[in-house]
């Protein structure tokens, strides 16, 4: 069973990984075929981005440490 606390940064992750990238499919291929088709792609990224969720913040945890030490 997944926890609560995976299930949580899962879904924040999802929403706001589906949003940018259809606002980038939007940006790409235009007004018809962003918003008509692209919700696909930015779908399965989205489900993507969120299964990996807790790289994602690591990765930016490691990011934001090594520009602090500068």
């Amino acid at each position: 069973m997944v926890s609560g606390t995976y299930r949580i940064g899962f879904i924040i992750t999802a929403i706001i990984v589906f949003i940018g990238s259809w606002i980038y499919c939007i940006a790409a291929y235009g007004f018809l075929l962003g918003v008509g088709l692209g919700w696909l792609p930015s779908a399965i990224v989205a489900a993507i981005a969120g299964a990996l969720w807790p790289l994602i913040v690591a990765a930016i945890g490691a990011l934001i440490l090594l520009l602090m030490n500068q």
